[in-house]
């Protein structure tokens, strides 16, 4: 079994090569989505190339006269210069492709990235719980697990704390119970040292998804089940929608 201390320096081992992991997989997940996009801007490039192309040959044989060539007068003498033929729309839309080039990929990007306001702290969760690799979900596994003994841990209560506190403003953020028939939600200071006392709740409709908003200058935390907009018109008024 060993000592503590040396049982917790393998625990801290096998969790930095697994976050080195993890890191790896979401920016490969980020180097693909970069070299998909670059190959589609690309081979939407190589298309108008092609298309131009065809356009310009078509011109050329219907019209071979002089007229869709460039006149120059080069030293003092008129010299017909094949260079680049007088056709409307014959070069590359450049700014289409250039154009916010970054912009553009990052506008694409925002499809695959996902912000979350509540990402789970692994080091303060207990023993027997279990998060997800992207620190979002929770889930208790029955068991004890073997984690470092650090101090913010908490080695009483199954609960794990969000990795980011606040110490002023207003807050809100939702949670996602599904069909899990029994769940504590709430805030904590210091680390999870001082807990806010608990009032255990039975509903009447089981609630898929619970909203919390924390006014931290007024000392007051609410939890919402789903909210529907309401309106309200006097017998004289009138409302479109």
């Amino acid at each position: 079994g060993g000592s503590p201390s040396s049982r917790t320096m393998t625990l801290s081992i096998l969790l930095k090569q697994h976050s080195k992991r993890q890191i790896r997989g979401e920016f490969e997940k980020l180097h693909q989505f970069l070299r998909e996009v670059e190959e589609a801007r690309l081979a939407a490039l190589r298309k108008e190339e092609e298309e131009k192309g065809k356009m310009i040959a078509r011109e050329i044989k219907n019209n071979s006269g002089p007229d869709l060539f460039s006149h120059r007068k080069h030293h003092c003498c008129e010299t017909r210069i094949d260079v680049w033929p007088h056709l409307s729309g014959a070069l590359i839309d450049v700014a289409k492709h250039l154009g916010n080039l970054q912009f553009r990929v990052w506008e694409k990007m925002q499809g695959i990235v996902k912000y979350t306001p509540v990402i789970l702290d692994p080091n303060t969760a207990a023993r027997w719980l279990s998060l997800s690799d992207d620190l979002t979900s929770v889930r208790h596994l029955g068991k004890r697990q073997q984690l470092p003994d650090n101090p913010e841990r908490n080695t009483i209560c199954i609960t794990v704390l969000d990795s980011e506190g606040f110490s002023s403003g207003r807050h809100s953020w939702e949670v996602e119970v599904g069909d899990h028939p029994e769940w504590y939600i709430d805030v904590a200071k210091d680390s999870g040292q001082y807990w806010a006392e608990h009032e255990t709740l039975t509903l009447k409709r089981r609630p898929q998804r619970i909203r919390l908003q924390l006014d931290y200058d007024r000392g007051q935390v609410a939890f919402y089940d789903r909210m529907y907009p309401y309106f309200s018109i006097g017998q004289s008024d009138v409302v479109r929608l």
